[in-house]
């Protein structure tokens, strides 16, 4: 018998060998086209009747669109896997996907450190105010005119909003630097995981805080979960750090809170409508500002690739995800598509 079919939308940069390799199992194609019709139509002509797996790159979104329930819908009934190269994965409809029996697979492990990693390189310049004096040196004004002194990490409480694989690497990271833990999730983890943590209610978290690490998944419940209501709740001086999703935090209301000093200062990696950044974050000092390169380093970038492929591999072979988005878990049979 022939075998099943896994599909390419985008390119791969870093393991294009062993995406390759995968021939010994699957039968590889690659989406050509470039717009969203395009790839509905290939769906409607039967041309992906045989794919049972869809490999999501980087890219995809910008050449297919979001996978949003008029996508989903459109995909062939033989379509069983998603397994998507990136940790966040709101731009998948993964309720639709469940409905149609499709199983969605993500990458977390694979981004911790790097993220986390920059999410303390946000915090240490948020915390220095390190954007003036930085651009004033390059501008041949040594520290600039309005040279101001910042913060010491060490014996700040370092809140974390989600304390998934990220939120526990810059959790260690934040204990590195003399900093007390606390942390809010749904639930409370293991205490082998805490790693000396203290869970704390969200409102704890918002108002006991000098420093809050947003580290959570974007879904329906998350977004806007940091607005002009919370910032109110927080020390006068916090620093927020968002390494996330940008529509978790009002960022009109961030603006706000920095102009009066609520908010010391902010290192963003995110934004709410990215490419585009708010002109108050743009135009204000204080703000340490990153072009969501939470995960830009070659060994990350080549590891995601791989748990993909990965992914795929288990989903062609055993009917299983190794990394399934949590919203699934027990509600879609595995499925076996191996010959």
């Amino acid at each position: 018998m022939s075998k099943p079919a896994c599909l390419l939308i985008g390119g791969i940069t870093h393991a294009q060998k062993e995406w390759e390799e995968c021939a010994s199992f699957a039968a590889l194609k690659k989406f050509e086209g470039k717009t969203r019709p395009e790839f509905l139509q290939d769906c409607s002509s039967g041309k992906f009747n045989d794919v049972v797996a869809i490999y999501r790159s980087n890219e995809s979104t910008s050449l297919t669109g979001p996978f949003d329930a008029e996508l989903v819908a459109a995909l062939p009934s033989s379509m069983k896997y998603i397994v998507h190269n990136g940790a966040g994965y709101d731009n998948i409809d993964v309720a639709a996907c469940t409905k149609k029996g499709i199983q969605v697979a993500h990458t977390p492990k694979a981004v911790n450190a790097a993220t986390a990693d920059i999410a303390i390189f946000l915090m240490l310049g948020a915390l220095r105010r390190i954007h003036s004096p930085y651009t004033a040196v390059r501008a041949k004004k040594w520290r600039g005119p309005n040279f101001q002194l910042g913060y010491d990490p060490q014996a700040k409480v370092l809140g974390i909003l989600g304390m998934g694989g990220i939120g526990r690497e810059v959790a260690k990271r934040g204990v590195a630097f003399g900093m007390e833990i606390h942390y809010h999730n749904r639930t409370r983890l293991a205490p082998e995981l805490e790693g000396g943590a203290k869970y704390v209610s969200f409102e704890e978290l918002l108002s006991g805080s000098d420093v809050l690490s947003l580290n959570l998944s974007l879904n329906n419940k998350t977004k806007g979960i940091i607005g002009a209501k919370e910032f109110e709740s927080m020390k006068d001086g916090i620093v927020i750090v968002n390494t996330a999703r940008g529509k978790l935090i009002d960022e009109a209301a961030l603006v706000k809170s920095l102009e009066s000093g609520k908010v010391f200062s902010a290192g963003l990696d995110v934004y709410e409508e990215e490419p585009e950044i708010h002109p108050g974050l743009i135009d204000n000092p204080n703000v340490v500002l990153l072009p969501h390169i939470g995960t830009g380093t070659f060994e990350t970038q080549k590891n995601m690739e791989l748990l993909v492929l990965e992914n795929m591999k288990s989903a062609v072979e055993k009917g299983t995800l190794i990394t399934q988005v949590p919203e699934q878990s027990g509600k879609i049979p595995s499925c076996t598509t191996s010959t």
